[in-house]
């Protein structure tokens, strides 16, 4: 067994984050699956930007598509919808042996309509028609419009991967609008056992906006927490999640065949080379929940990595670790709010890079 494939028995299952044809066509994404047992693949602006702007594989069939009177946004969806079709039909099979917990393959709304309630639900449905496959996901923002958008998903019976959460009230809002919109699903009389979510909490780029505050403040206390607000946070993530899908709000859900929302690591790979280069997976294993790695972090992971029950190890301190963080002045909840306004700035940035590619 890989050192990859051993995380499973822990509850955890492992996403790719990376998706292109030369993934799909060179047998790669195959071989991850059967041999390290990668459970799903997530994408977005940014991933597609590298990978058209690079990958050979897509020049004809861009070149064709300029010939057609077609927007750039268009274009850009003629040429990765196929892709992600692509990527379900290989993860089907995991699909289907799982009752639909493995096997999601994410594409995410434009950028654009980060804070459009309307246009990401408009614009989410027509994603979720244009895929048609039932492993599919959509991703949409955990802005305040996003998290309205996610609600309605949900209700409508639609696959979401609602991401860019950096804070606890990130997860908080998310959570519980997911069990909304399946309270309103069931209200309608309409079955609740095949939808799916995940909740995408990003990591290292919190260390890497927290990490230079705690620098500047220069004491040893400060000092020591370097590199250890991001799984701090999780951490206290986890325990919220469970307050919510072990509770009894959820229980009546459960019994009509609900699933939990999983919560979701992203942003995984280590940017502080000073920090283990596998710390946001090794230390973060626990049941019910993803993580979506980046290849050179599945690669170290492979060489290195150790698979362990991890997730609800100090827990305790994790808590202690946010207190003494607000103690230091440093606003951990504005400073969420921050990185998921630049999140989806780089986003947005690439999005548009992308459809210079494609105009």
């Amino acid at each position: 067994m890989s050192r990859i494939a051993a995380i499973k028995p822990f509850g955890q299952r492992i996403w790719l984050d990376n998706l292109s044809r030369g993934l799909l066509a060179s047998g790669e994404l195959a071989r991850l699956i059967s041999e390290d047992d990668i459970a799903g693949v997530t994408s977005n602006p940014a991933i597609f930007y590298k990978s058209i702007s690079s990958d050979p594989l897509y020049t004809g069939d861009l070149a064709e598509l300029k010939k057609q009177n077609l927007t750039a946004e268009q274009r850009y969806e003629a040429l990765v919808v196929p892709d992600i079709q692509a990527t379900c039909d290989l993860t089907r099979s995991m699909y289907d042996a799982t009752n639909g917990l493995d096997g999601y393959v994410s594409l995410e709304v434009s950028p654009t309509l980060a804070n459009d309630a309307q246009g990401t639900i408009d614009n989410a449905k027509r994603l979720w028609a244009a895929i048609n496959r039932p492993n599919a996901m959509i991703k949409v923002p955990a802005t305040d419009a996003g998290v309205i958008a996610f609600e309605e998903l949900i209700t409508s019976g639609i696959n979401v991967n609602i991401t860019l959460m950096f804070n606890l009230k990130h997860v908080d809002n998310v959570l519980t609008a997911y069990i909304r919109g399946l309270e309103a699903r069931a209200a309608a009389g309409l079955p609740v056992d095949k939808v799916q979510a995940v909740a995408s909490v990003f990591l290292s780029r919190v260390d890497s906006l927290i990490d230079p505050q705690l620098d500047a403040i220069g004491t040893p206390e400060a000092l020591a927490l370097r590199g250890t607000v991001a799984k701090s946070f999780v951490k206290v993530a986890y325990q919220h999640y469970k307050g919510l899908f072990q509770g009894s709000r959820f229980a009546a859900l459960k019994a009509k065949g609900a699933n939990p929302q999983r919560l979701l690591w992203a942003s995984t790979g280590t940017k502080n080379k000073a920090y283990s280069d596998v710390m946001y997976v090794e230390d973060l294993i626990g049941p019910e929940t993803v993580n979506t790695v980046p290849d050179a972090t599945l690669a170290l992971f492979r060489d290195h990595g150790n698979a362990a029950n991890t997730l609800e190890t100090g827990t305790d301190a994790a808590v202690a670790t946010l207190v003494a963080v607000r103690k230091l002045g440093i606003n951990y909840n504005l400073a969420g709010e921050q990185l998921q306004v630049d999140g989806l700035k780089q986003f947005d940035e690439a999005f548009v890079k992308l459809l210079e590619l494609t105009k």
